[in-house]
């Protein structure tokens, strides 16, 4: 499966919001430095979505528009 994410890093509070069957904006408490936000993100969505953490993959690991591939 693969899903669409808007990050905002930086912000005082965490949350998910789903905007469309395969688009998300996440605001992370992290700031997007030595990838601490890439792996809250991962965390974030595992729990979200009931998967184990390793079946999730950043494509685009630098962009705040993200492209995921979870694995099922």
């Amino acid at each position: 499966m693969i899903i669409y994410v808007k990050v905002k890093p930086g912000m005082k509070e965490e949350s998910i919001e789903k905007i469309a069957e395969d688009k998300y904006l996440i605001s992370l408490k992290e700031r997007a430095e030595d990838g601490k936000a890439n792996k809250r993100l991962i965390n974030l969505l595992a729990k979200k979505l009931g998967v184990n953490f390793r079946a999730i993959k950043i494509k685009n690991p630098k962009s705040r528009d993200k492209i995921i591939e979870v694995k099922e």
